[in-house]
């Protein structure tokens, strides 16, 4: 399906059994949930996804599971996070026979690329896809800075449409527009700025907290949209601790233990990441009881 860039999209997390294996059953339920809760698209594999765990056939398995279970609801991106120009390219052309209907793409994993070799790099894999590809811009955790100049020199291949801002600097939503115009689709990917993002012009949130909270991020979302944002501060004041689990090496095993508290999942994570424990763990949990116990009356549209 064509893809509308913008709205809600979760970035799902990757559901196992406790042997560690895929579970697609519990897949299957939570991507339905999230599509019956308002979300406006889905991304899988991602970092929240745990795509380094994951296998090239895993992944595409978790894409086909989305895929299968959206038909054609919302749109299903596919993360390429890549050791290799190769494997990217495989990537991408094994998602488009899987039914994926675009592509979000970081710079290569593992290696600190320079400016030149980033962008050689994100122009071939542009080159040669099939669907809409969105640039995901995460220097915090991965080393690698897609600036909003770059994004000028990128403005050239048609394949590229959408950006996720993920550089936790709230300002670049202003200097990409500034310097882009309306040439791409700007996605805020970090939980806790993006109401500030969505205020200067992001079109989007590719979100992590939604998925133990969908209403409450799609309900803060819609009212930004309807010009009710009083309303949409309120709610985004009650969520921004829990938002901030988002920002941490731990925001897999924090996400899942919101999940979990939630009732819409488990805790399992593949190794070597460990569950939380100790302080560390109540520290998360009483965050989430917290917010749990006072969660915010939702407006009805």
């Amino acid at each position: 399906m064509q893809v509308n860039w913008a709205g809600v999209y979760p970035a799902v997390t990757t559901k196992f059994k406790t042997d560690g294996s895929l579970d697609i059953a519990e897949m299957e339920k939570h991507f339905s949930w999230q599509i019956e809760s308002g979300v406006h698209g889905l991304v899988v594999v991602g970092s929240l996804g745990e795509n380094g765990v994951l296998t090239s056939q895993e992944k595409q398995a978790v894409l086909k599971t989305a895929v299968s279970v959206s038909a054609g609801q919302v749109p299903v991106l596919c993360c390429v996070a890549e050791t290799t120009t190769a494997d990217a390219l495989q990537c991408v052309a094994d998602g488009t026979a899987n039914g994926a209907d675009g592509f979000m793409v970081l710079p290569p994993m593992r290696y600190v690329s320079d400016q030149r070799e980033t962008l050689v790099y994100i122009r071939e894999i542009a080159q040669a896809a099939e669907q809409p590809l969105m640039i995901y811009n995460n220097p915090v955790a991965y080393g690698v800075d897609v600036t909003p100049q770059m994004f000028i020199e990128l403005a050239n291949e048609p394949a590229i449409v959408a950006i996720k801002e993920s550089s936790d600097d709230v300002r670049r939503i202003t200097d990409i527009i500034n310097l882009t115009g309306d040439r791409y689709r700007i996605f805020c990917g970090v939980d806790n700025i993006a109401l500030e993002a969505l205020v200067l012009g992001a079109h989007g949130w590719l979100a992590g907290l939604v998925c133990a909270f969908p209403k409450e991020t799609v309900a803060i979302y819609d009212l930004l949209k309807a010009n009710r944002v009083q309303e949409a501060v309120e709610i985004y004041r009650w969520f921004k601790p829990v938002l901030d689990l988002d920002v941490s090496t731990k925001l897999v095993q924090n996400i899942k233990l919101a999940e979990a508290m939630a009732g819409v999942g488990n805790e399992n994570v593949r190794a070597p990441r460990l569950p939380l424990t100790g302080e560390e763990r109540e520290r998360v949990q009483q965050v989430l009881r917290d917010a749990l116990a006072s969660r915010p009356d939702l407006p009805v549209f």
